[in-house]
């Protein structure tokens, strides 16, 4: 019988905050994240670019392991606008969505 195959993100630790009212990162300009949440050759970020915005809070979002990194460079009500634009592994999007049943709606 074949072993259900378990996917690294099943079992990885995720940081979800407790408010998105606490999500209080920078909304606009250049942004540069610190090695342990972005280790790609990008590393910054400009915001006024919707791609690049997006990108950054997918990376943040699935390699935060502190909900100070969260707090740091998401915004919760861009992260609200953006919500339906991230591509995230789907145990982090139903940690999110459960803990913020607005991001689903979003």
């Amino acid at each position: 019988m074949a072993q259900p195959r378990i996917r690294y993100e099943d079992g990885r630790p995720y940081t979800v905050p407790e408010t998105l009212e606490e999500l209080t990162g920078p909304t606009r300009g250049v942004v540069e994240l610190p090695l342990r949440l972005d280790w790609s050759e990008q590393g910054r970020y400009d915001l006024s670019d919707i791609r690049q915005l997006c990108l950054m809070y997918e990376r943040v979002i699935r390699e935060a392991m502190r909900v100070e990194d969260l707090r740091a460079y998401l915004d919760g009500t861009t992260l609200t606008r953006i919500w339906h634009r991230l591509y995230l592994p789907r145990q982090v999007r139903a940690l999110w969505e459960g803990r913020f049943g607005g991001l689903h709606a979003a």
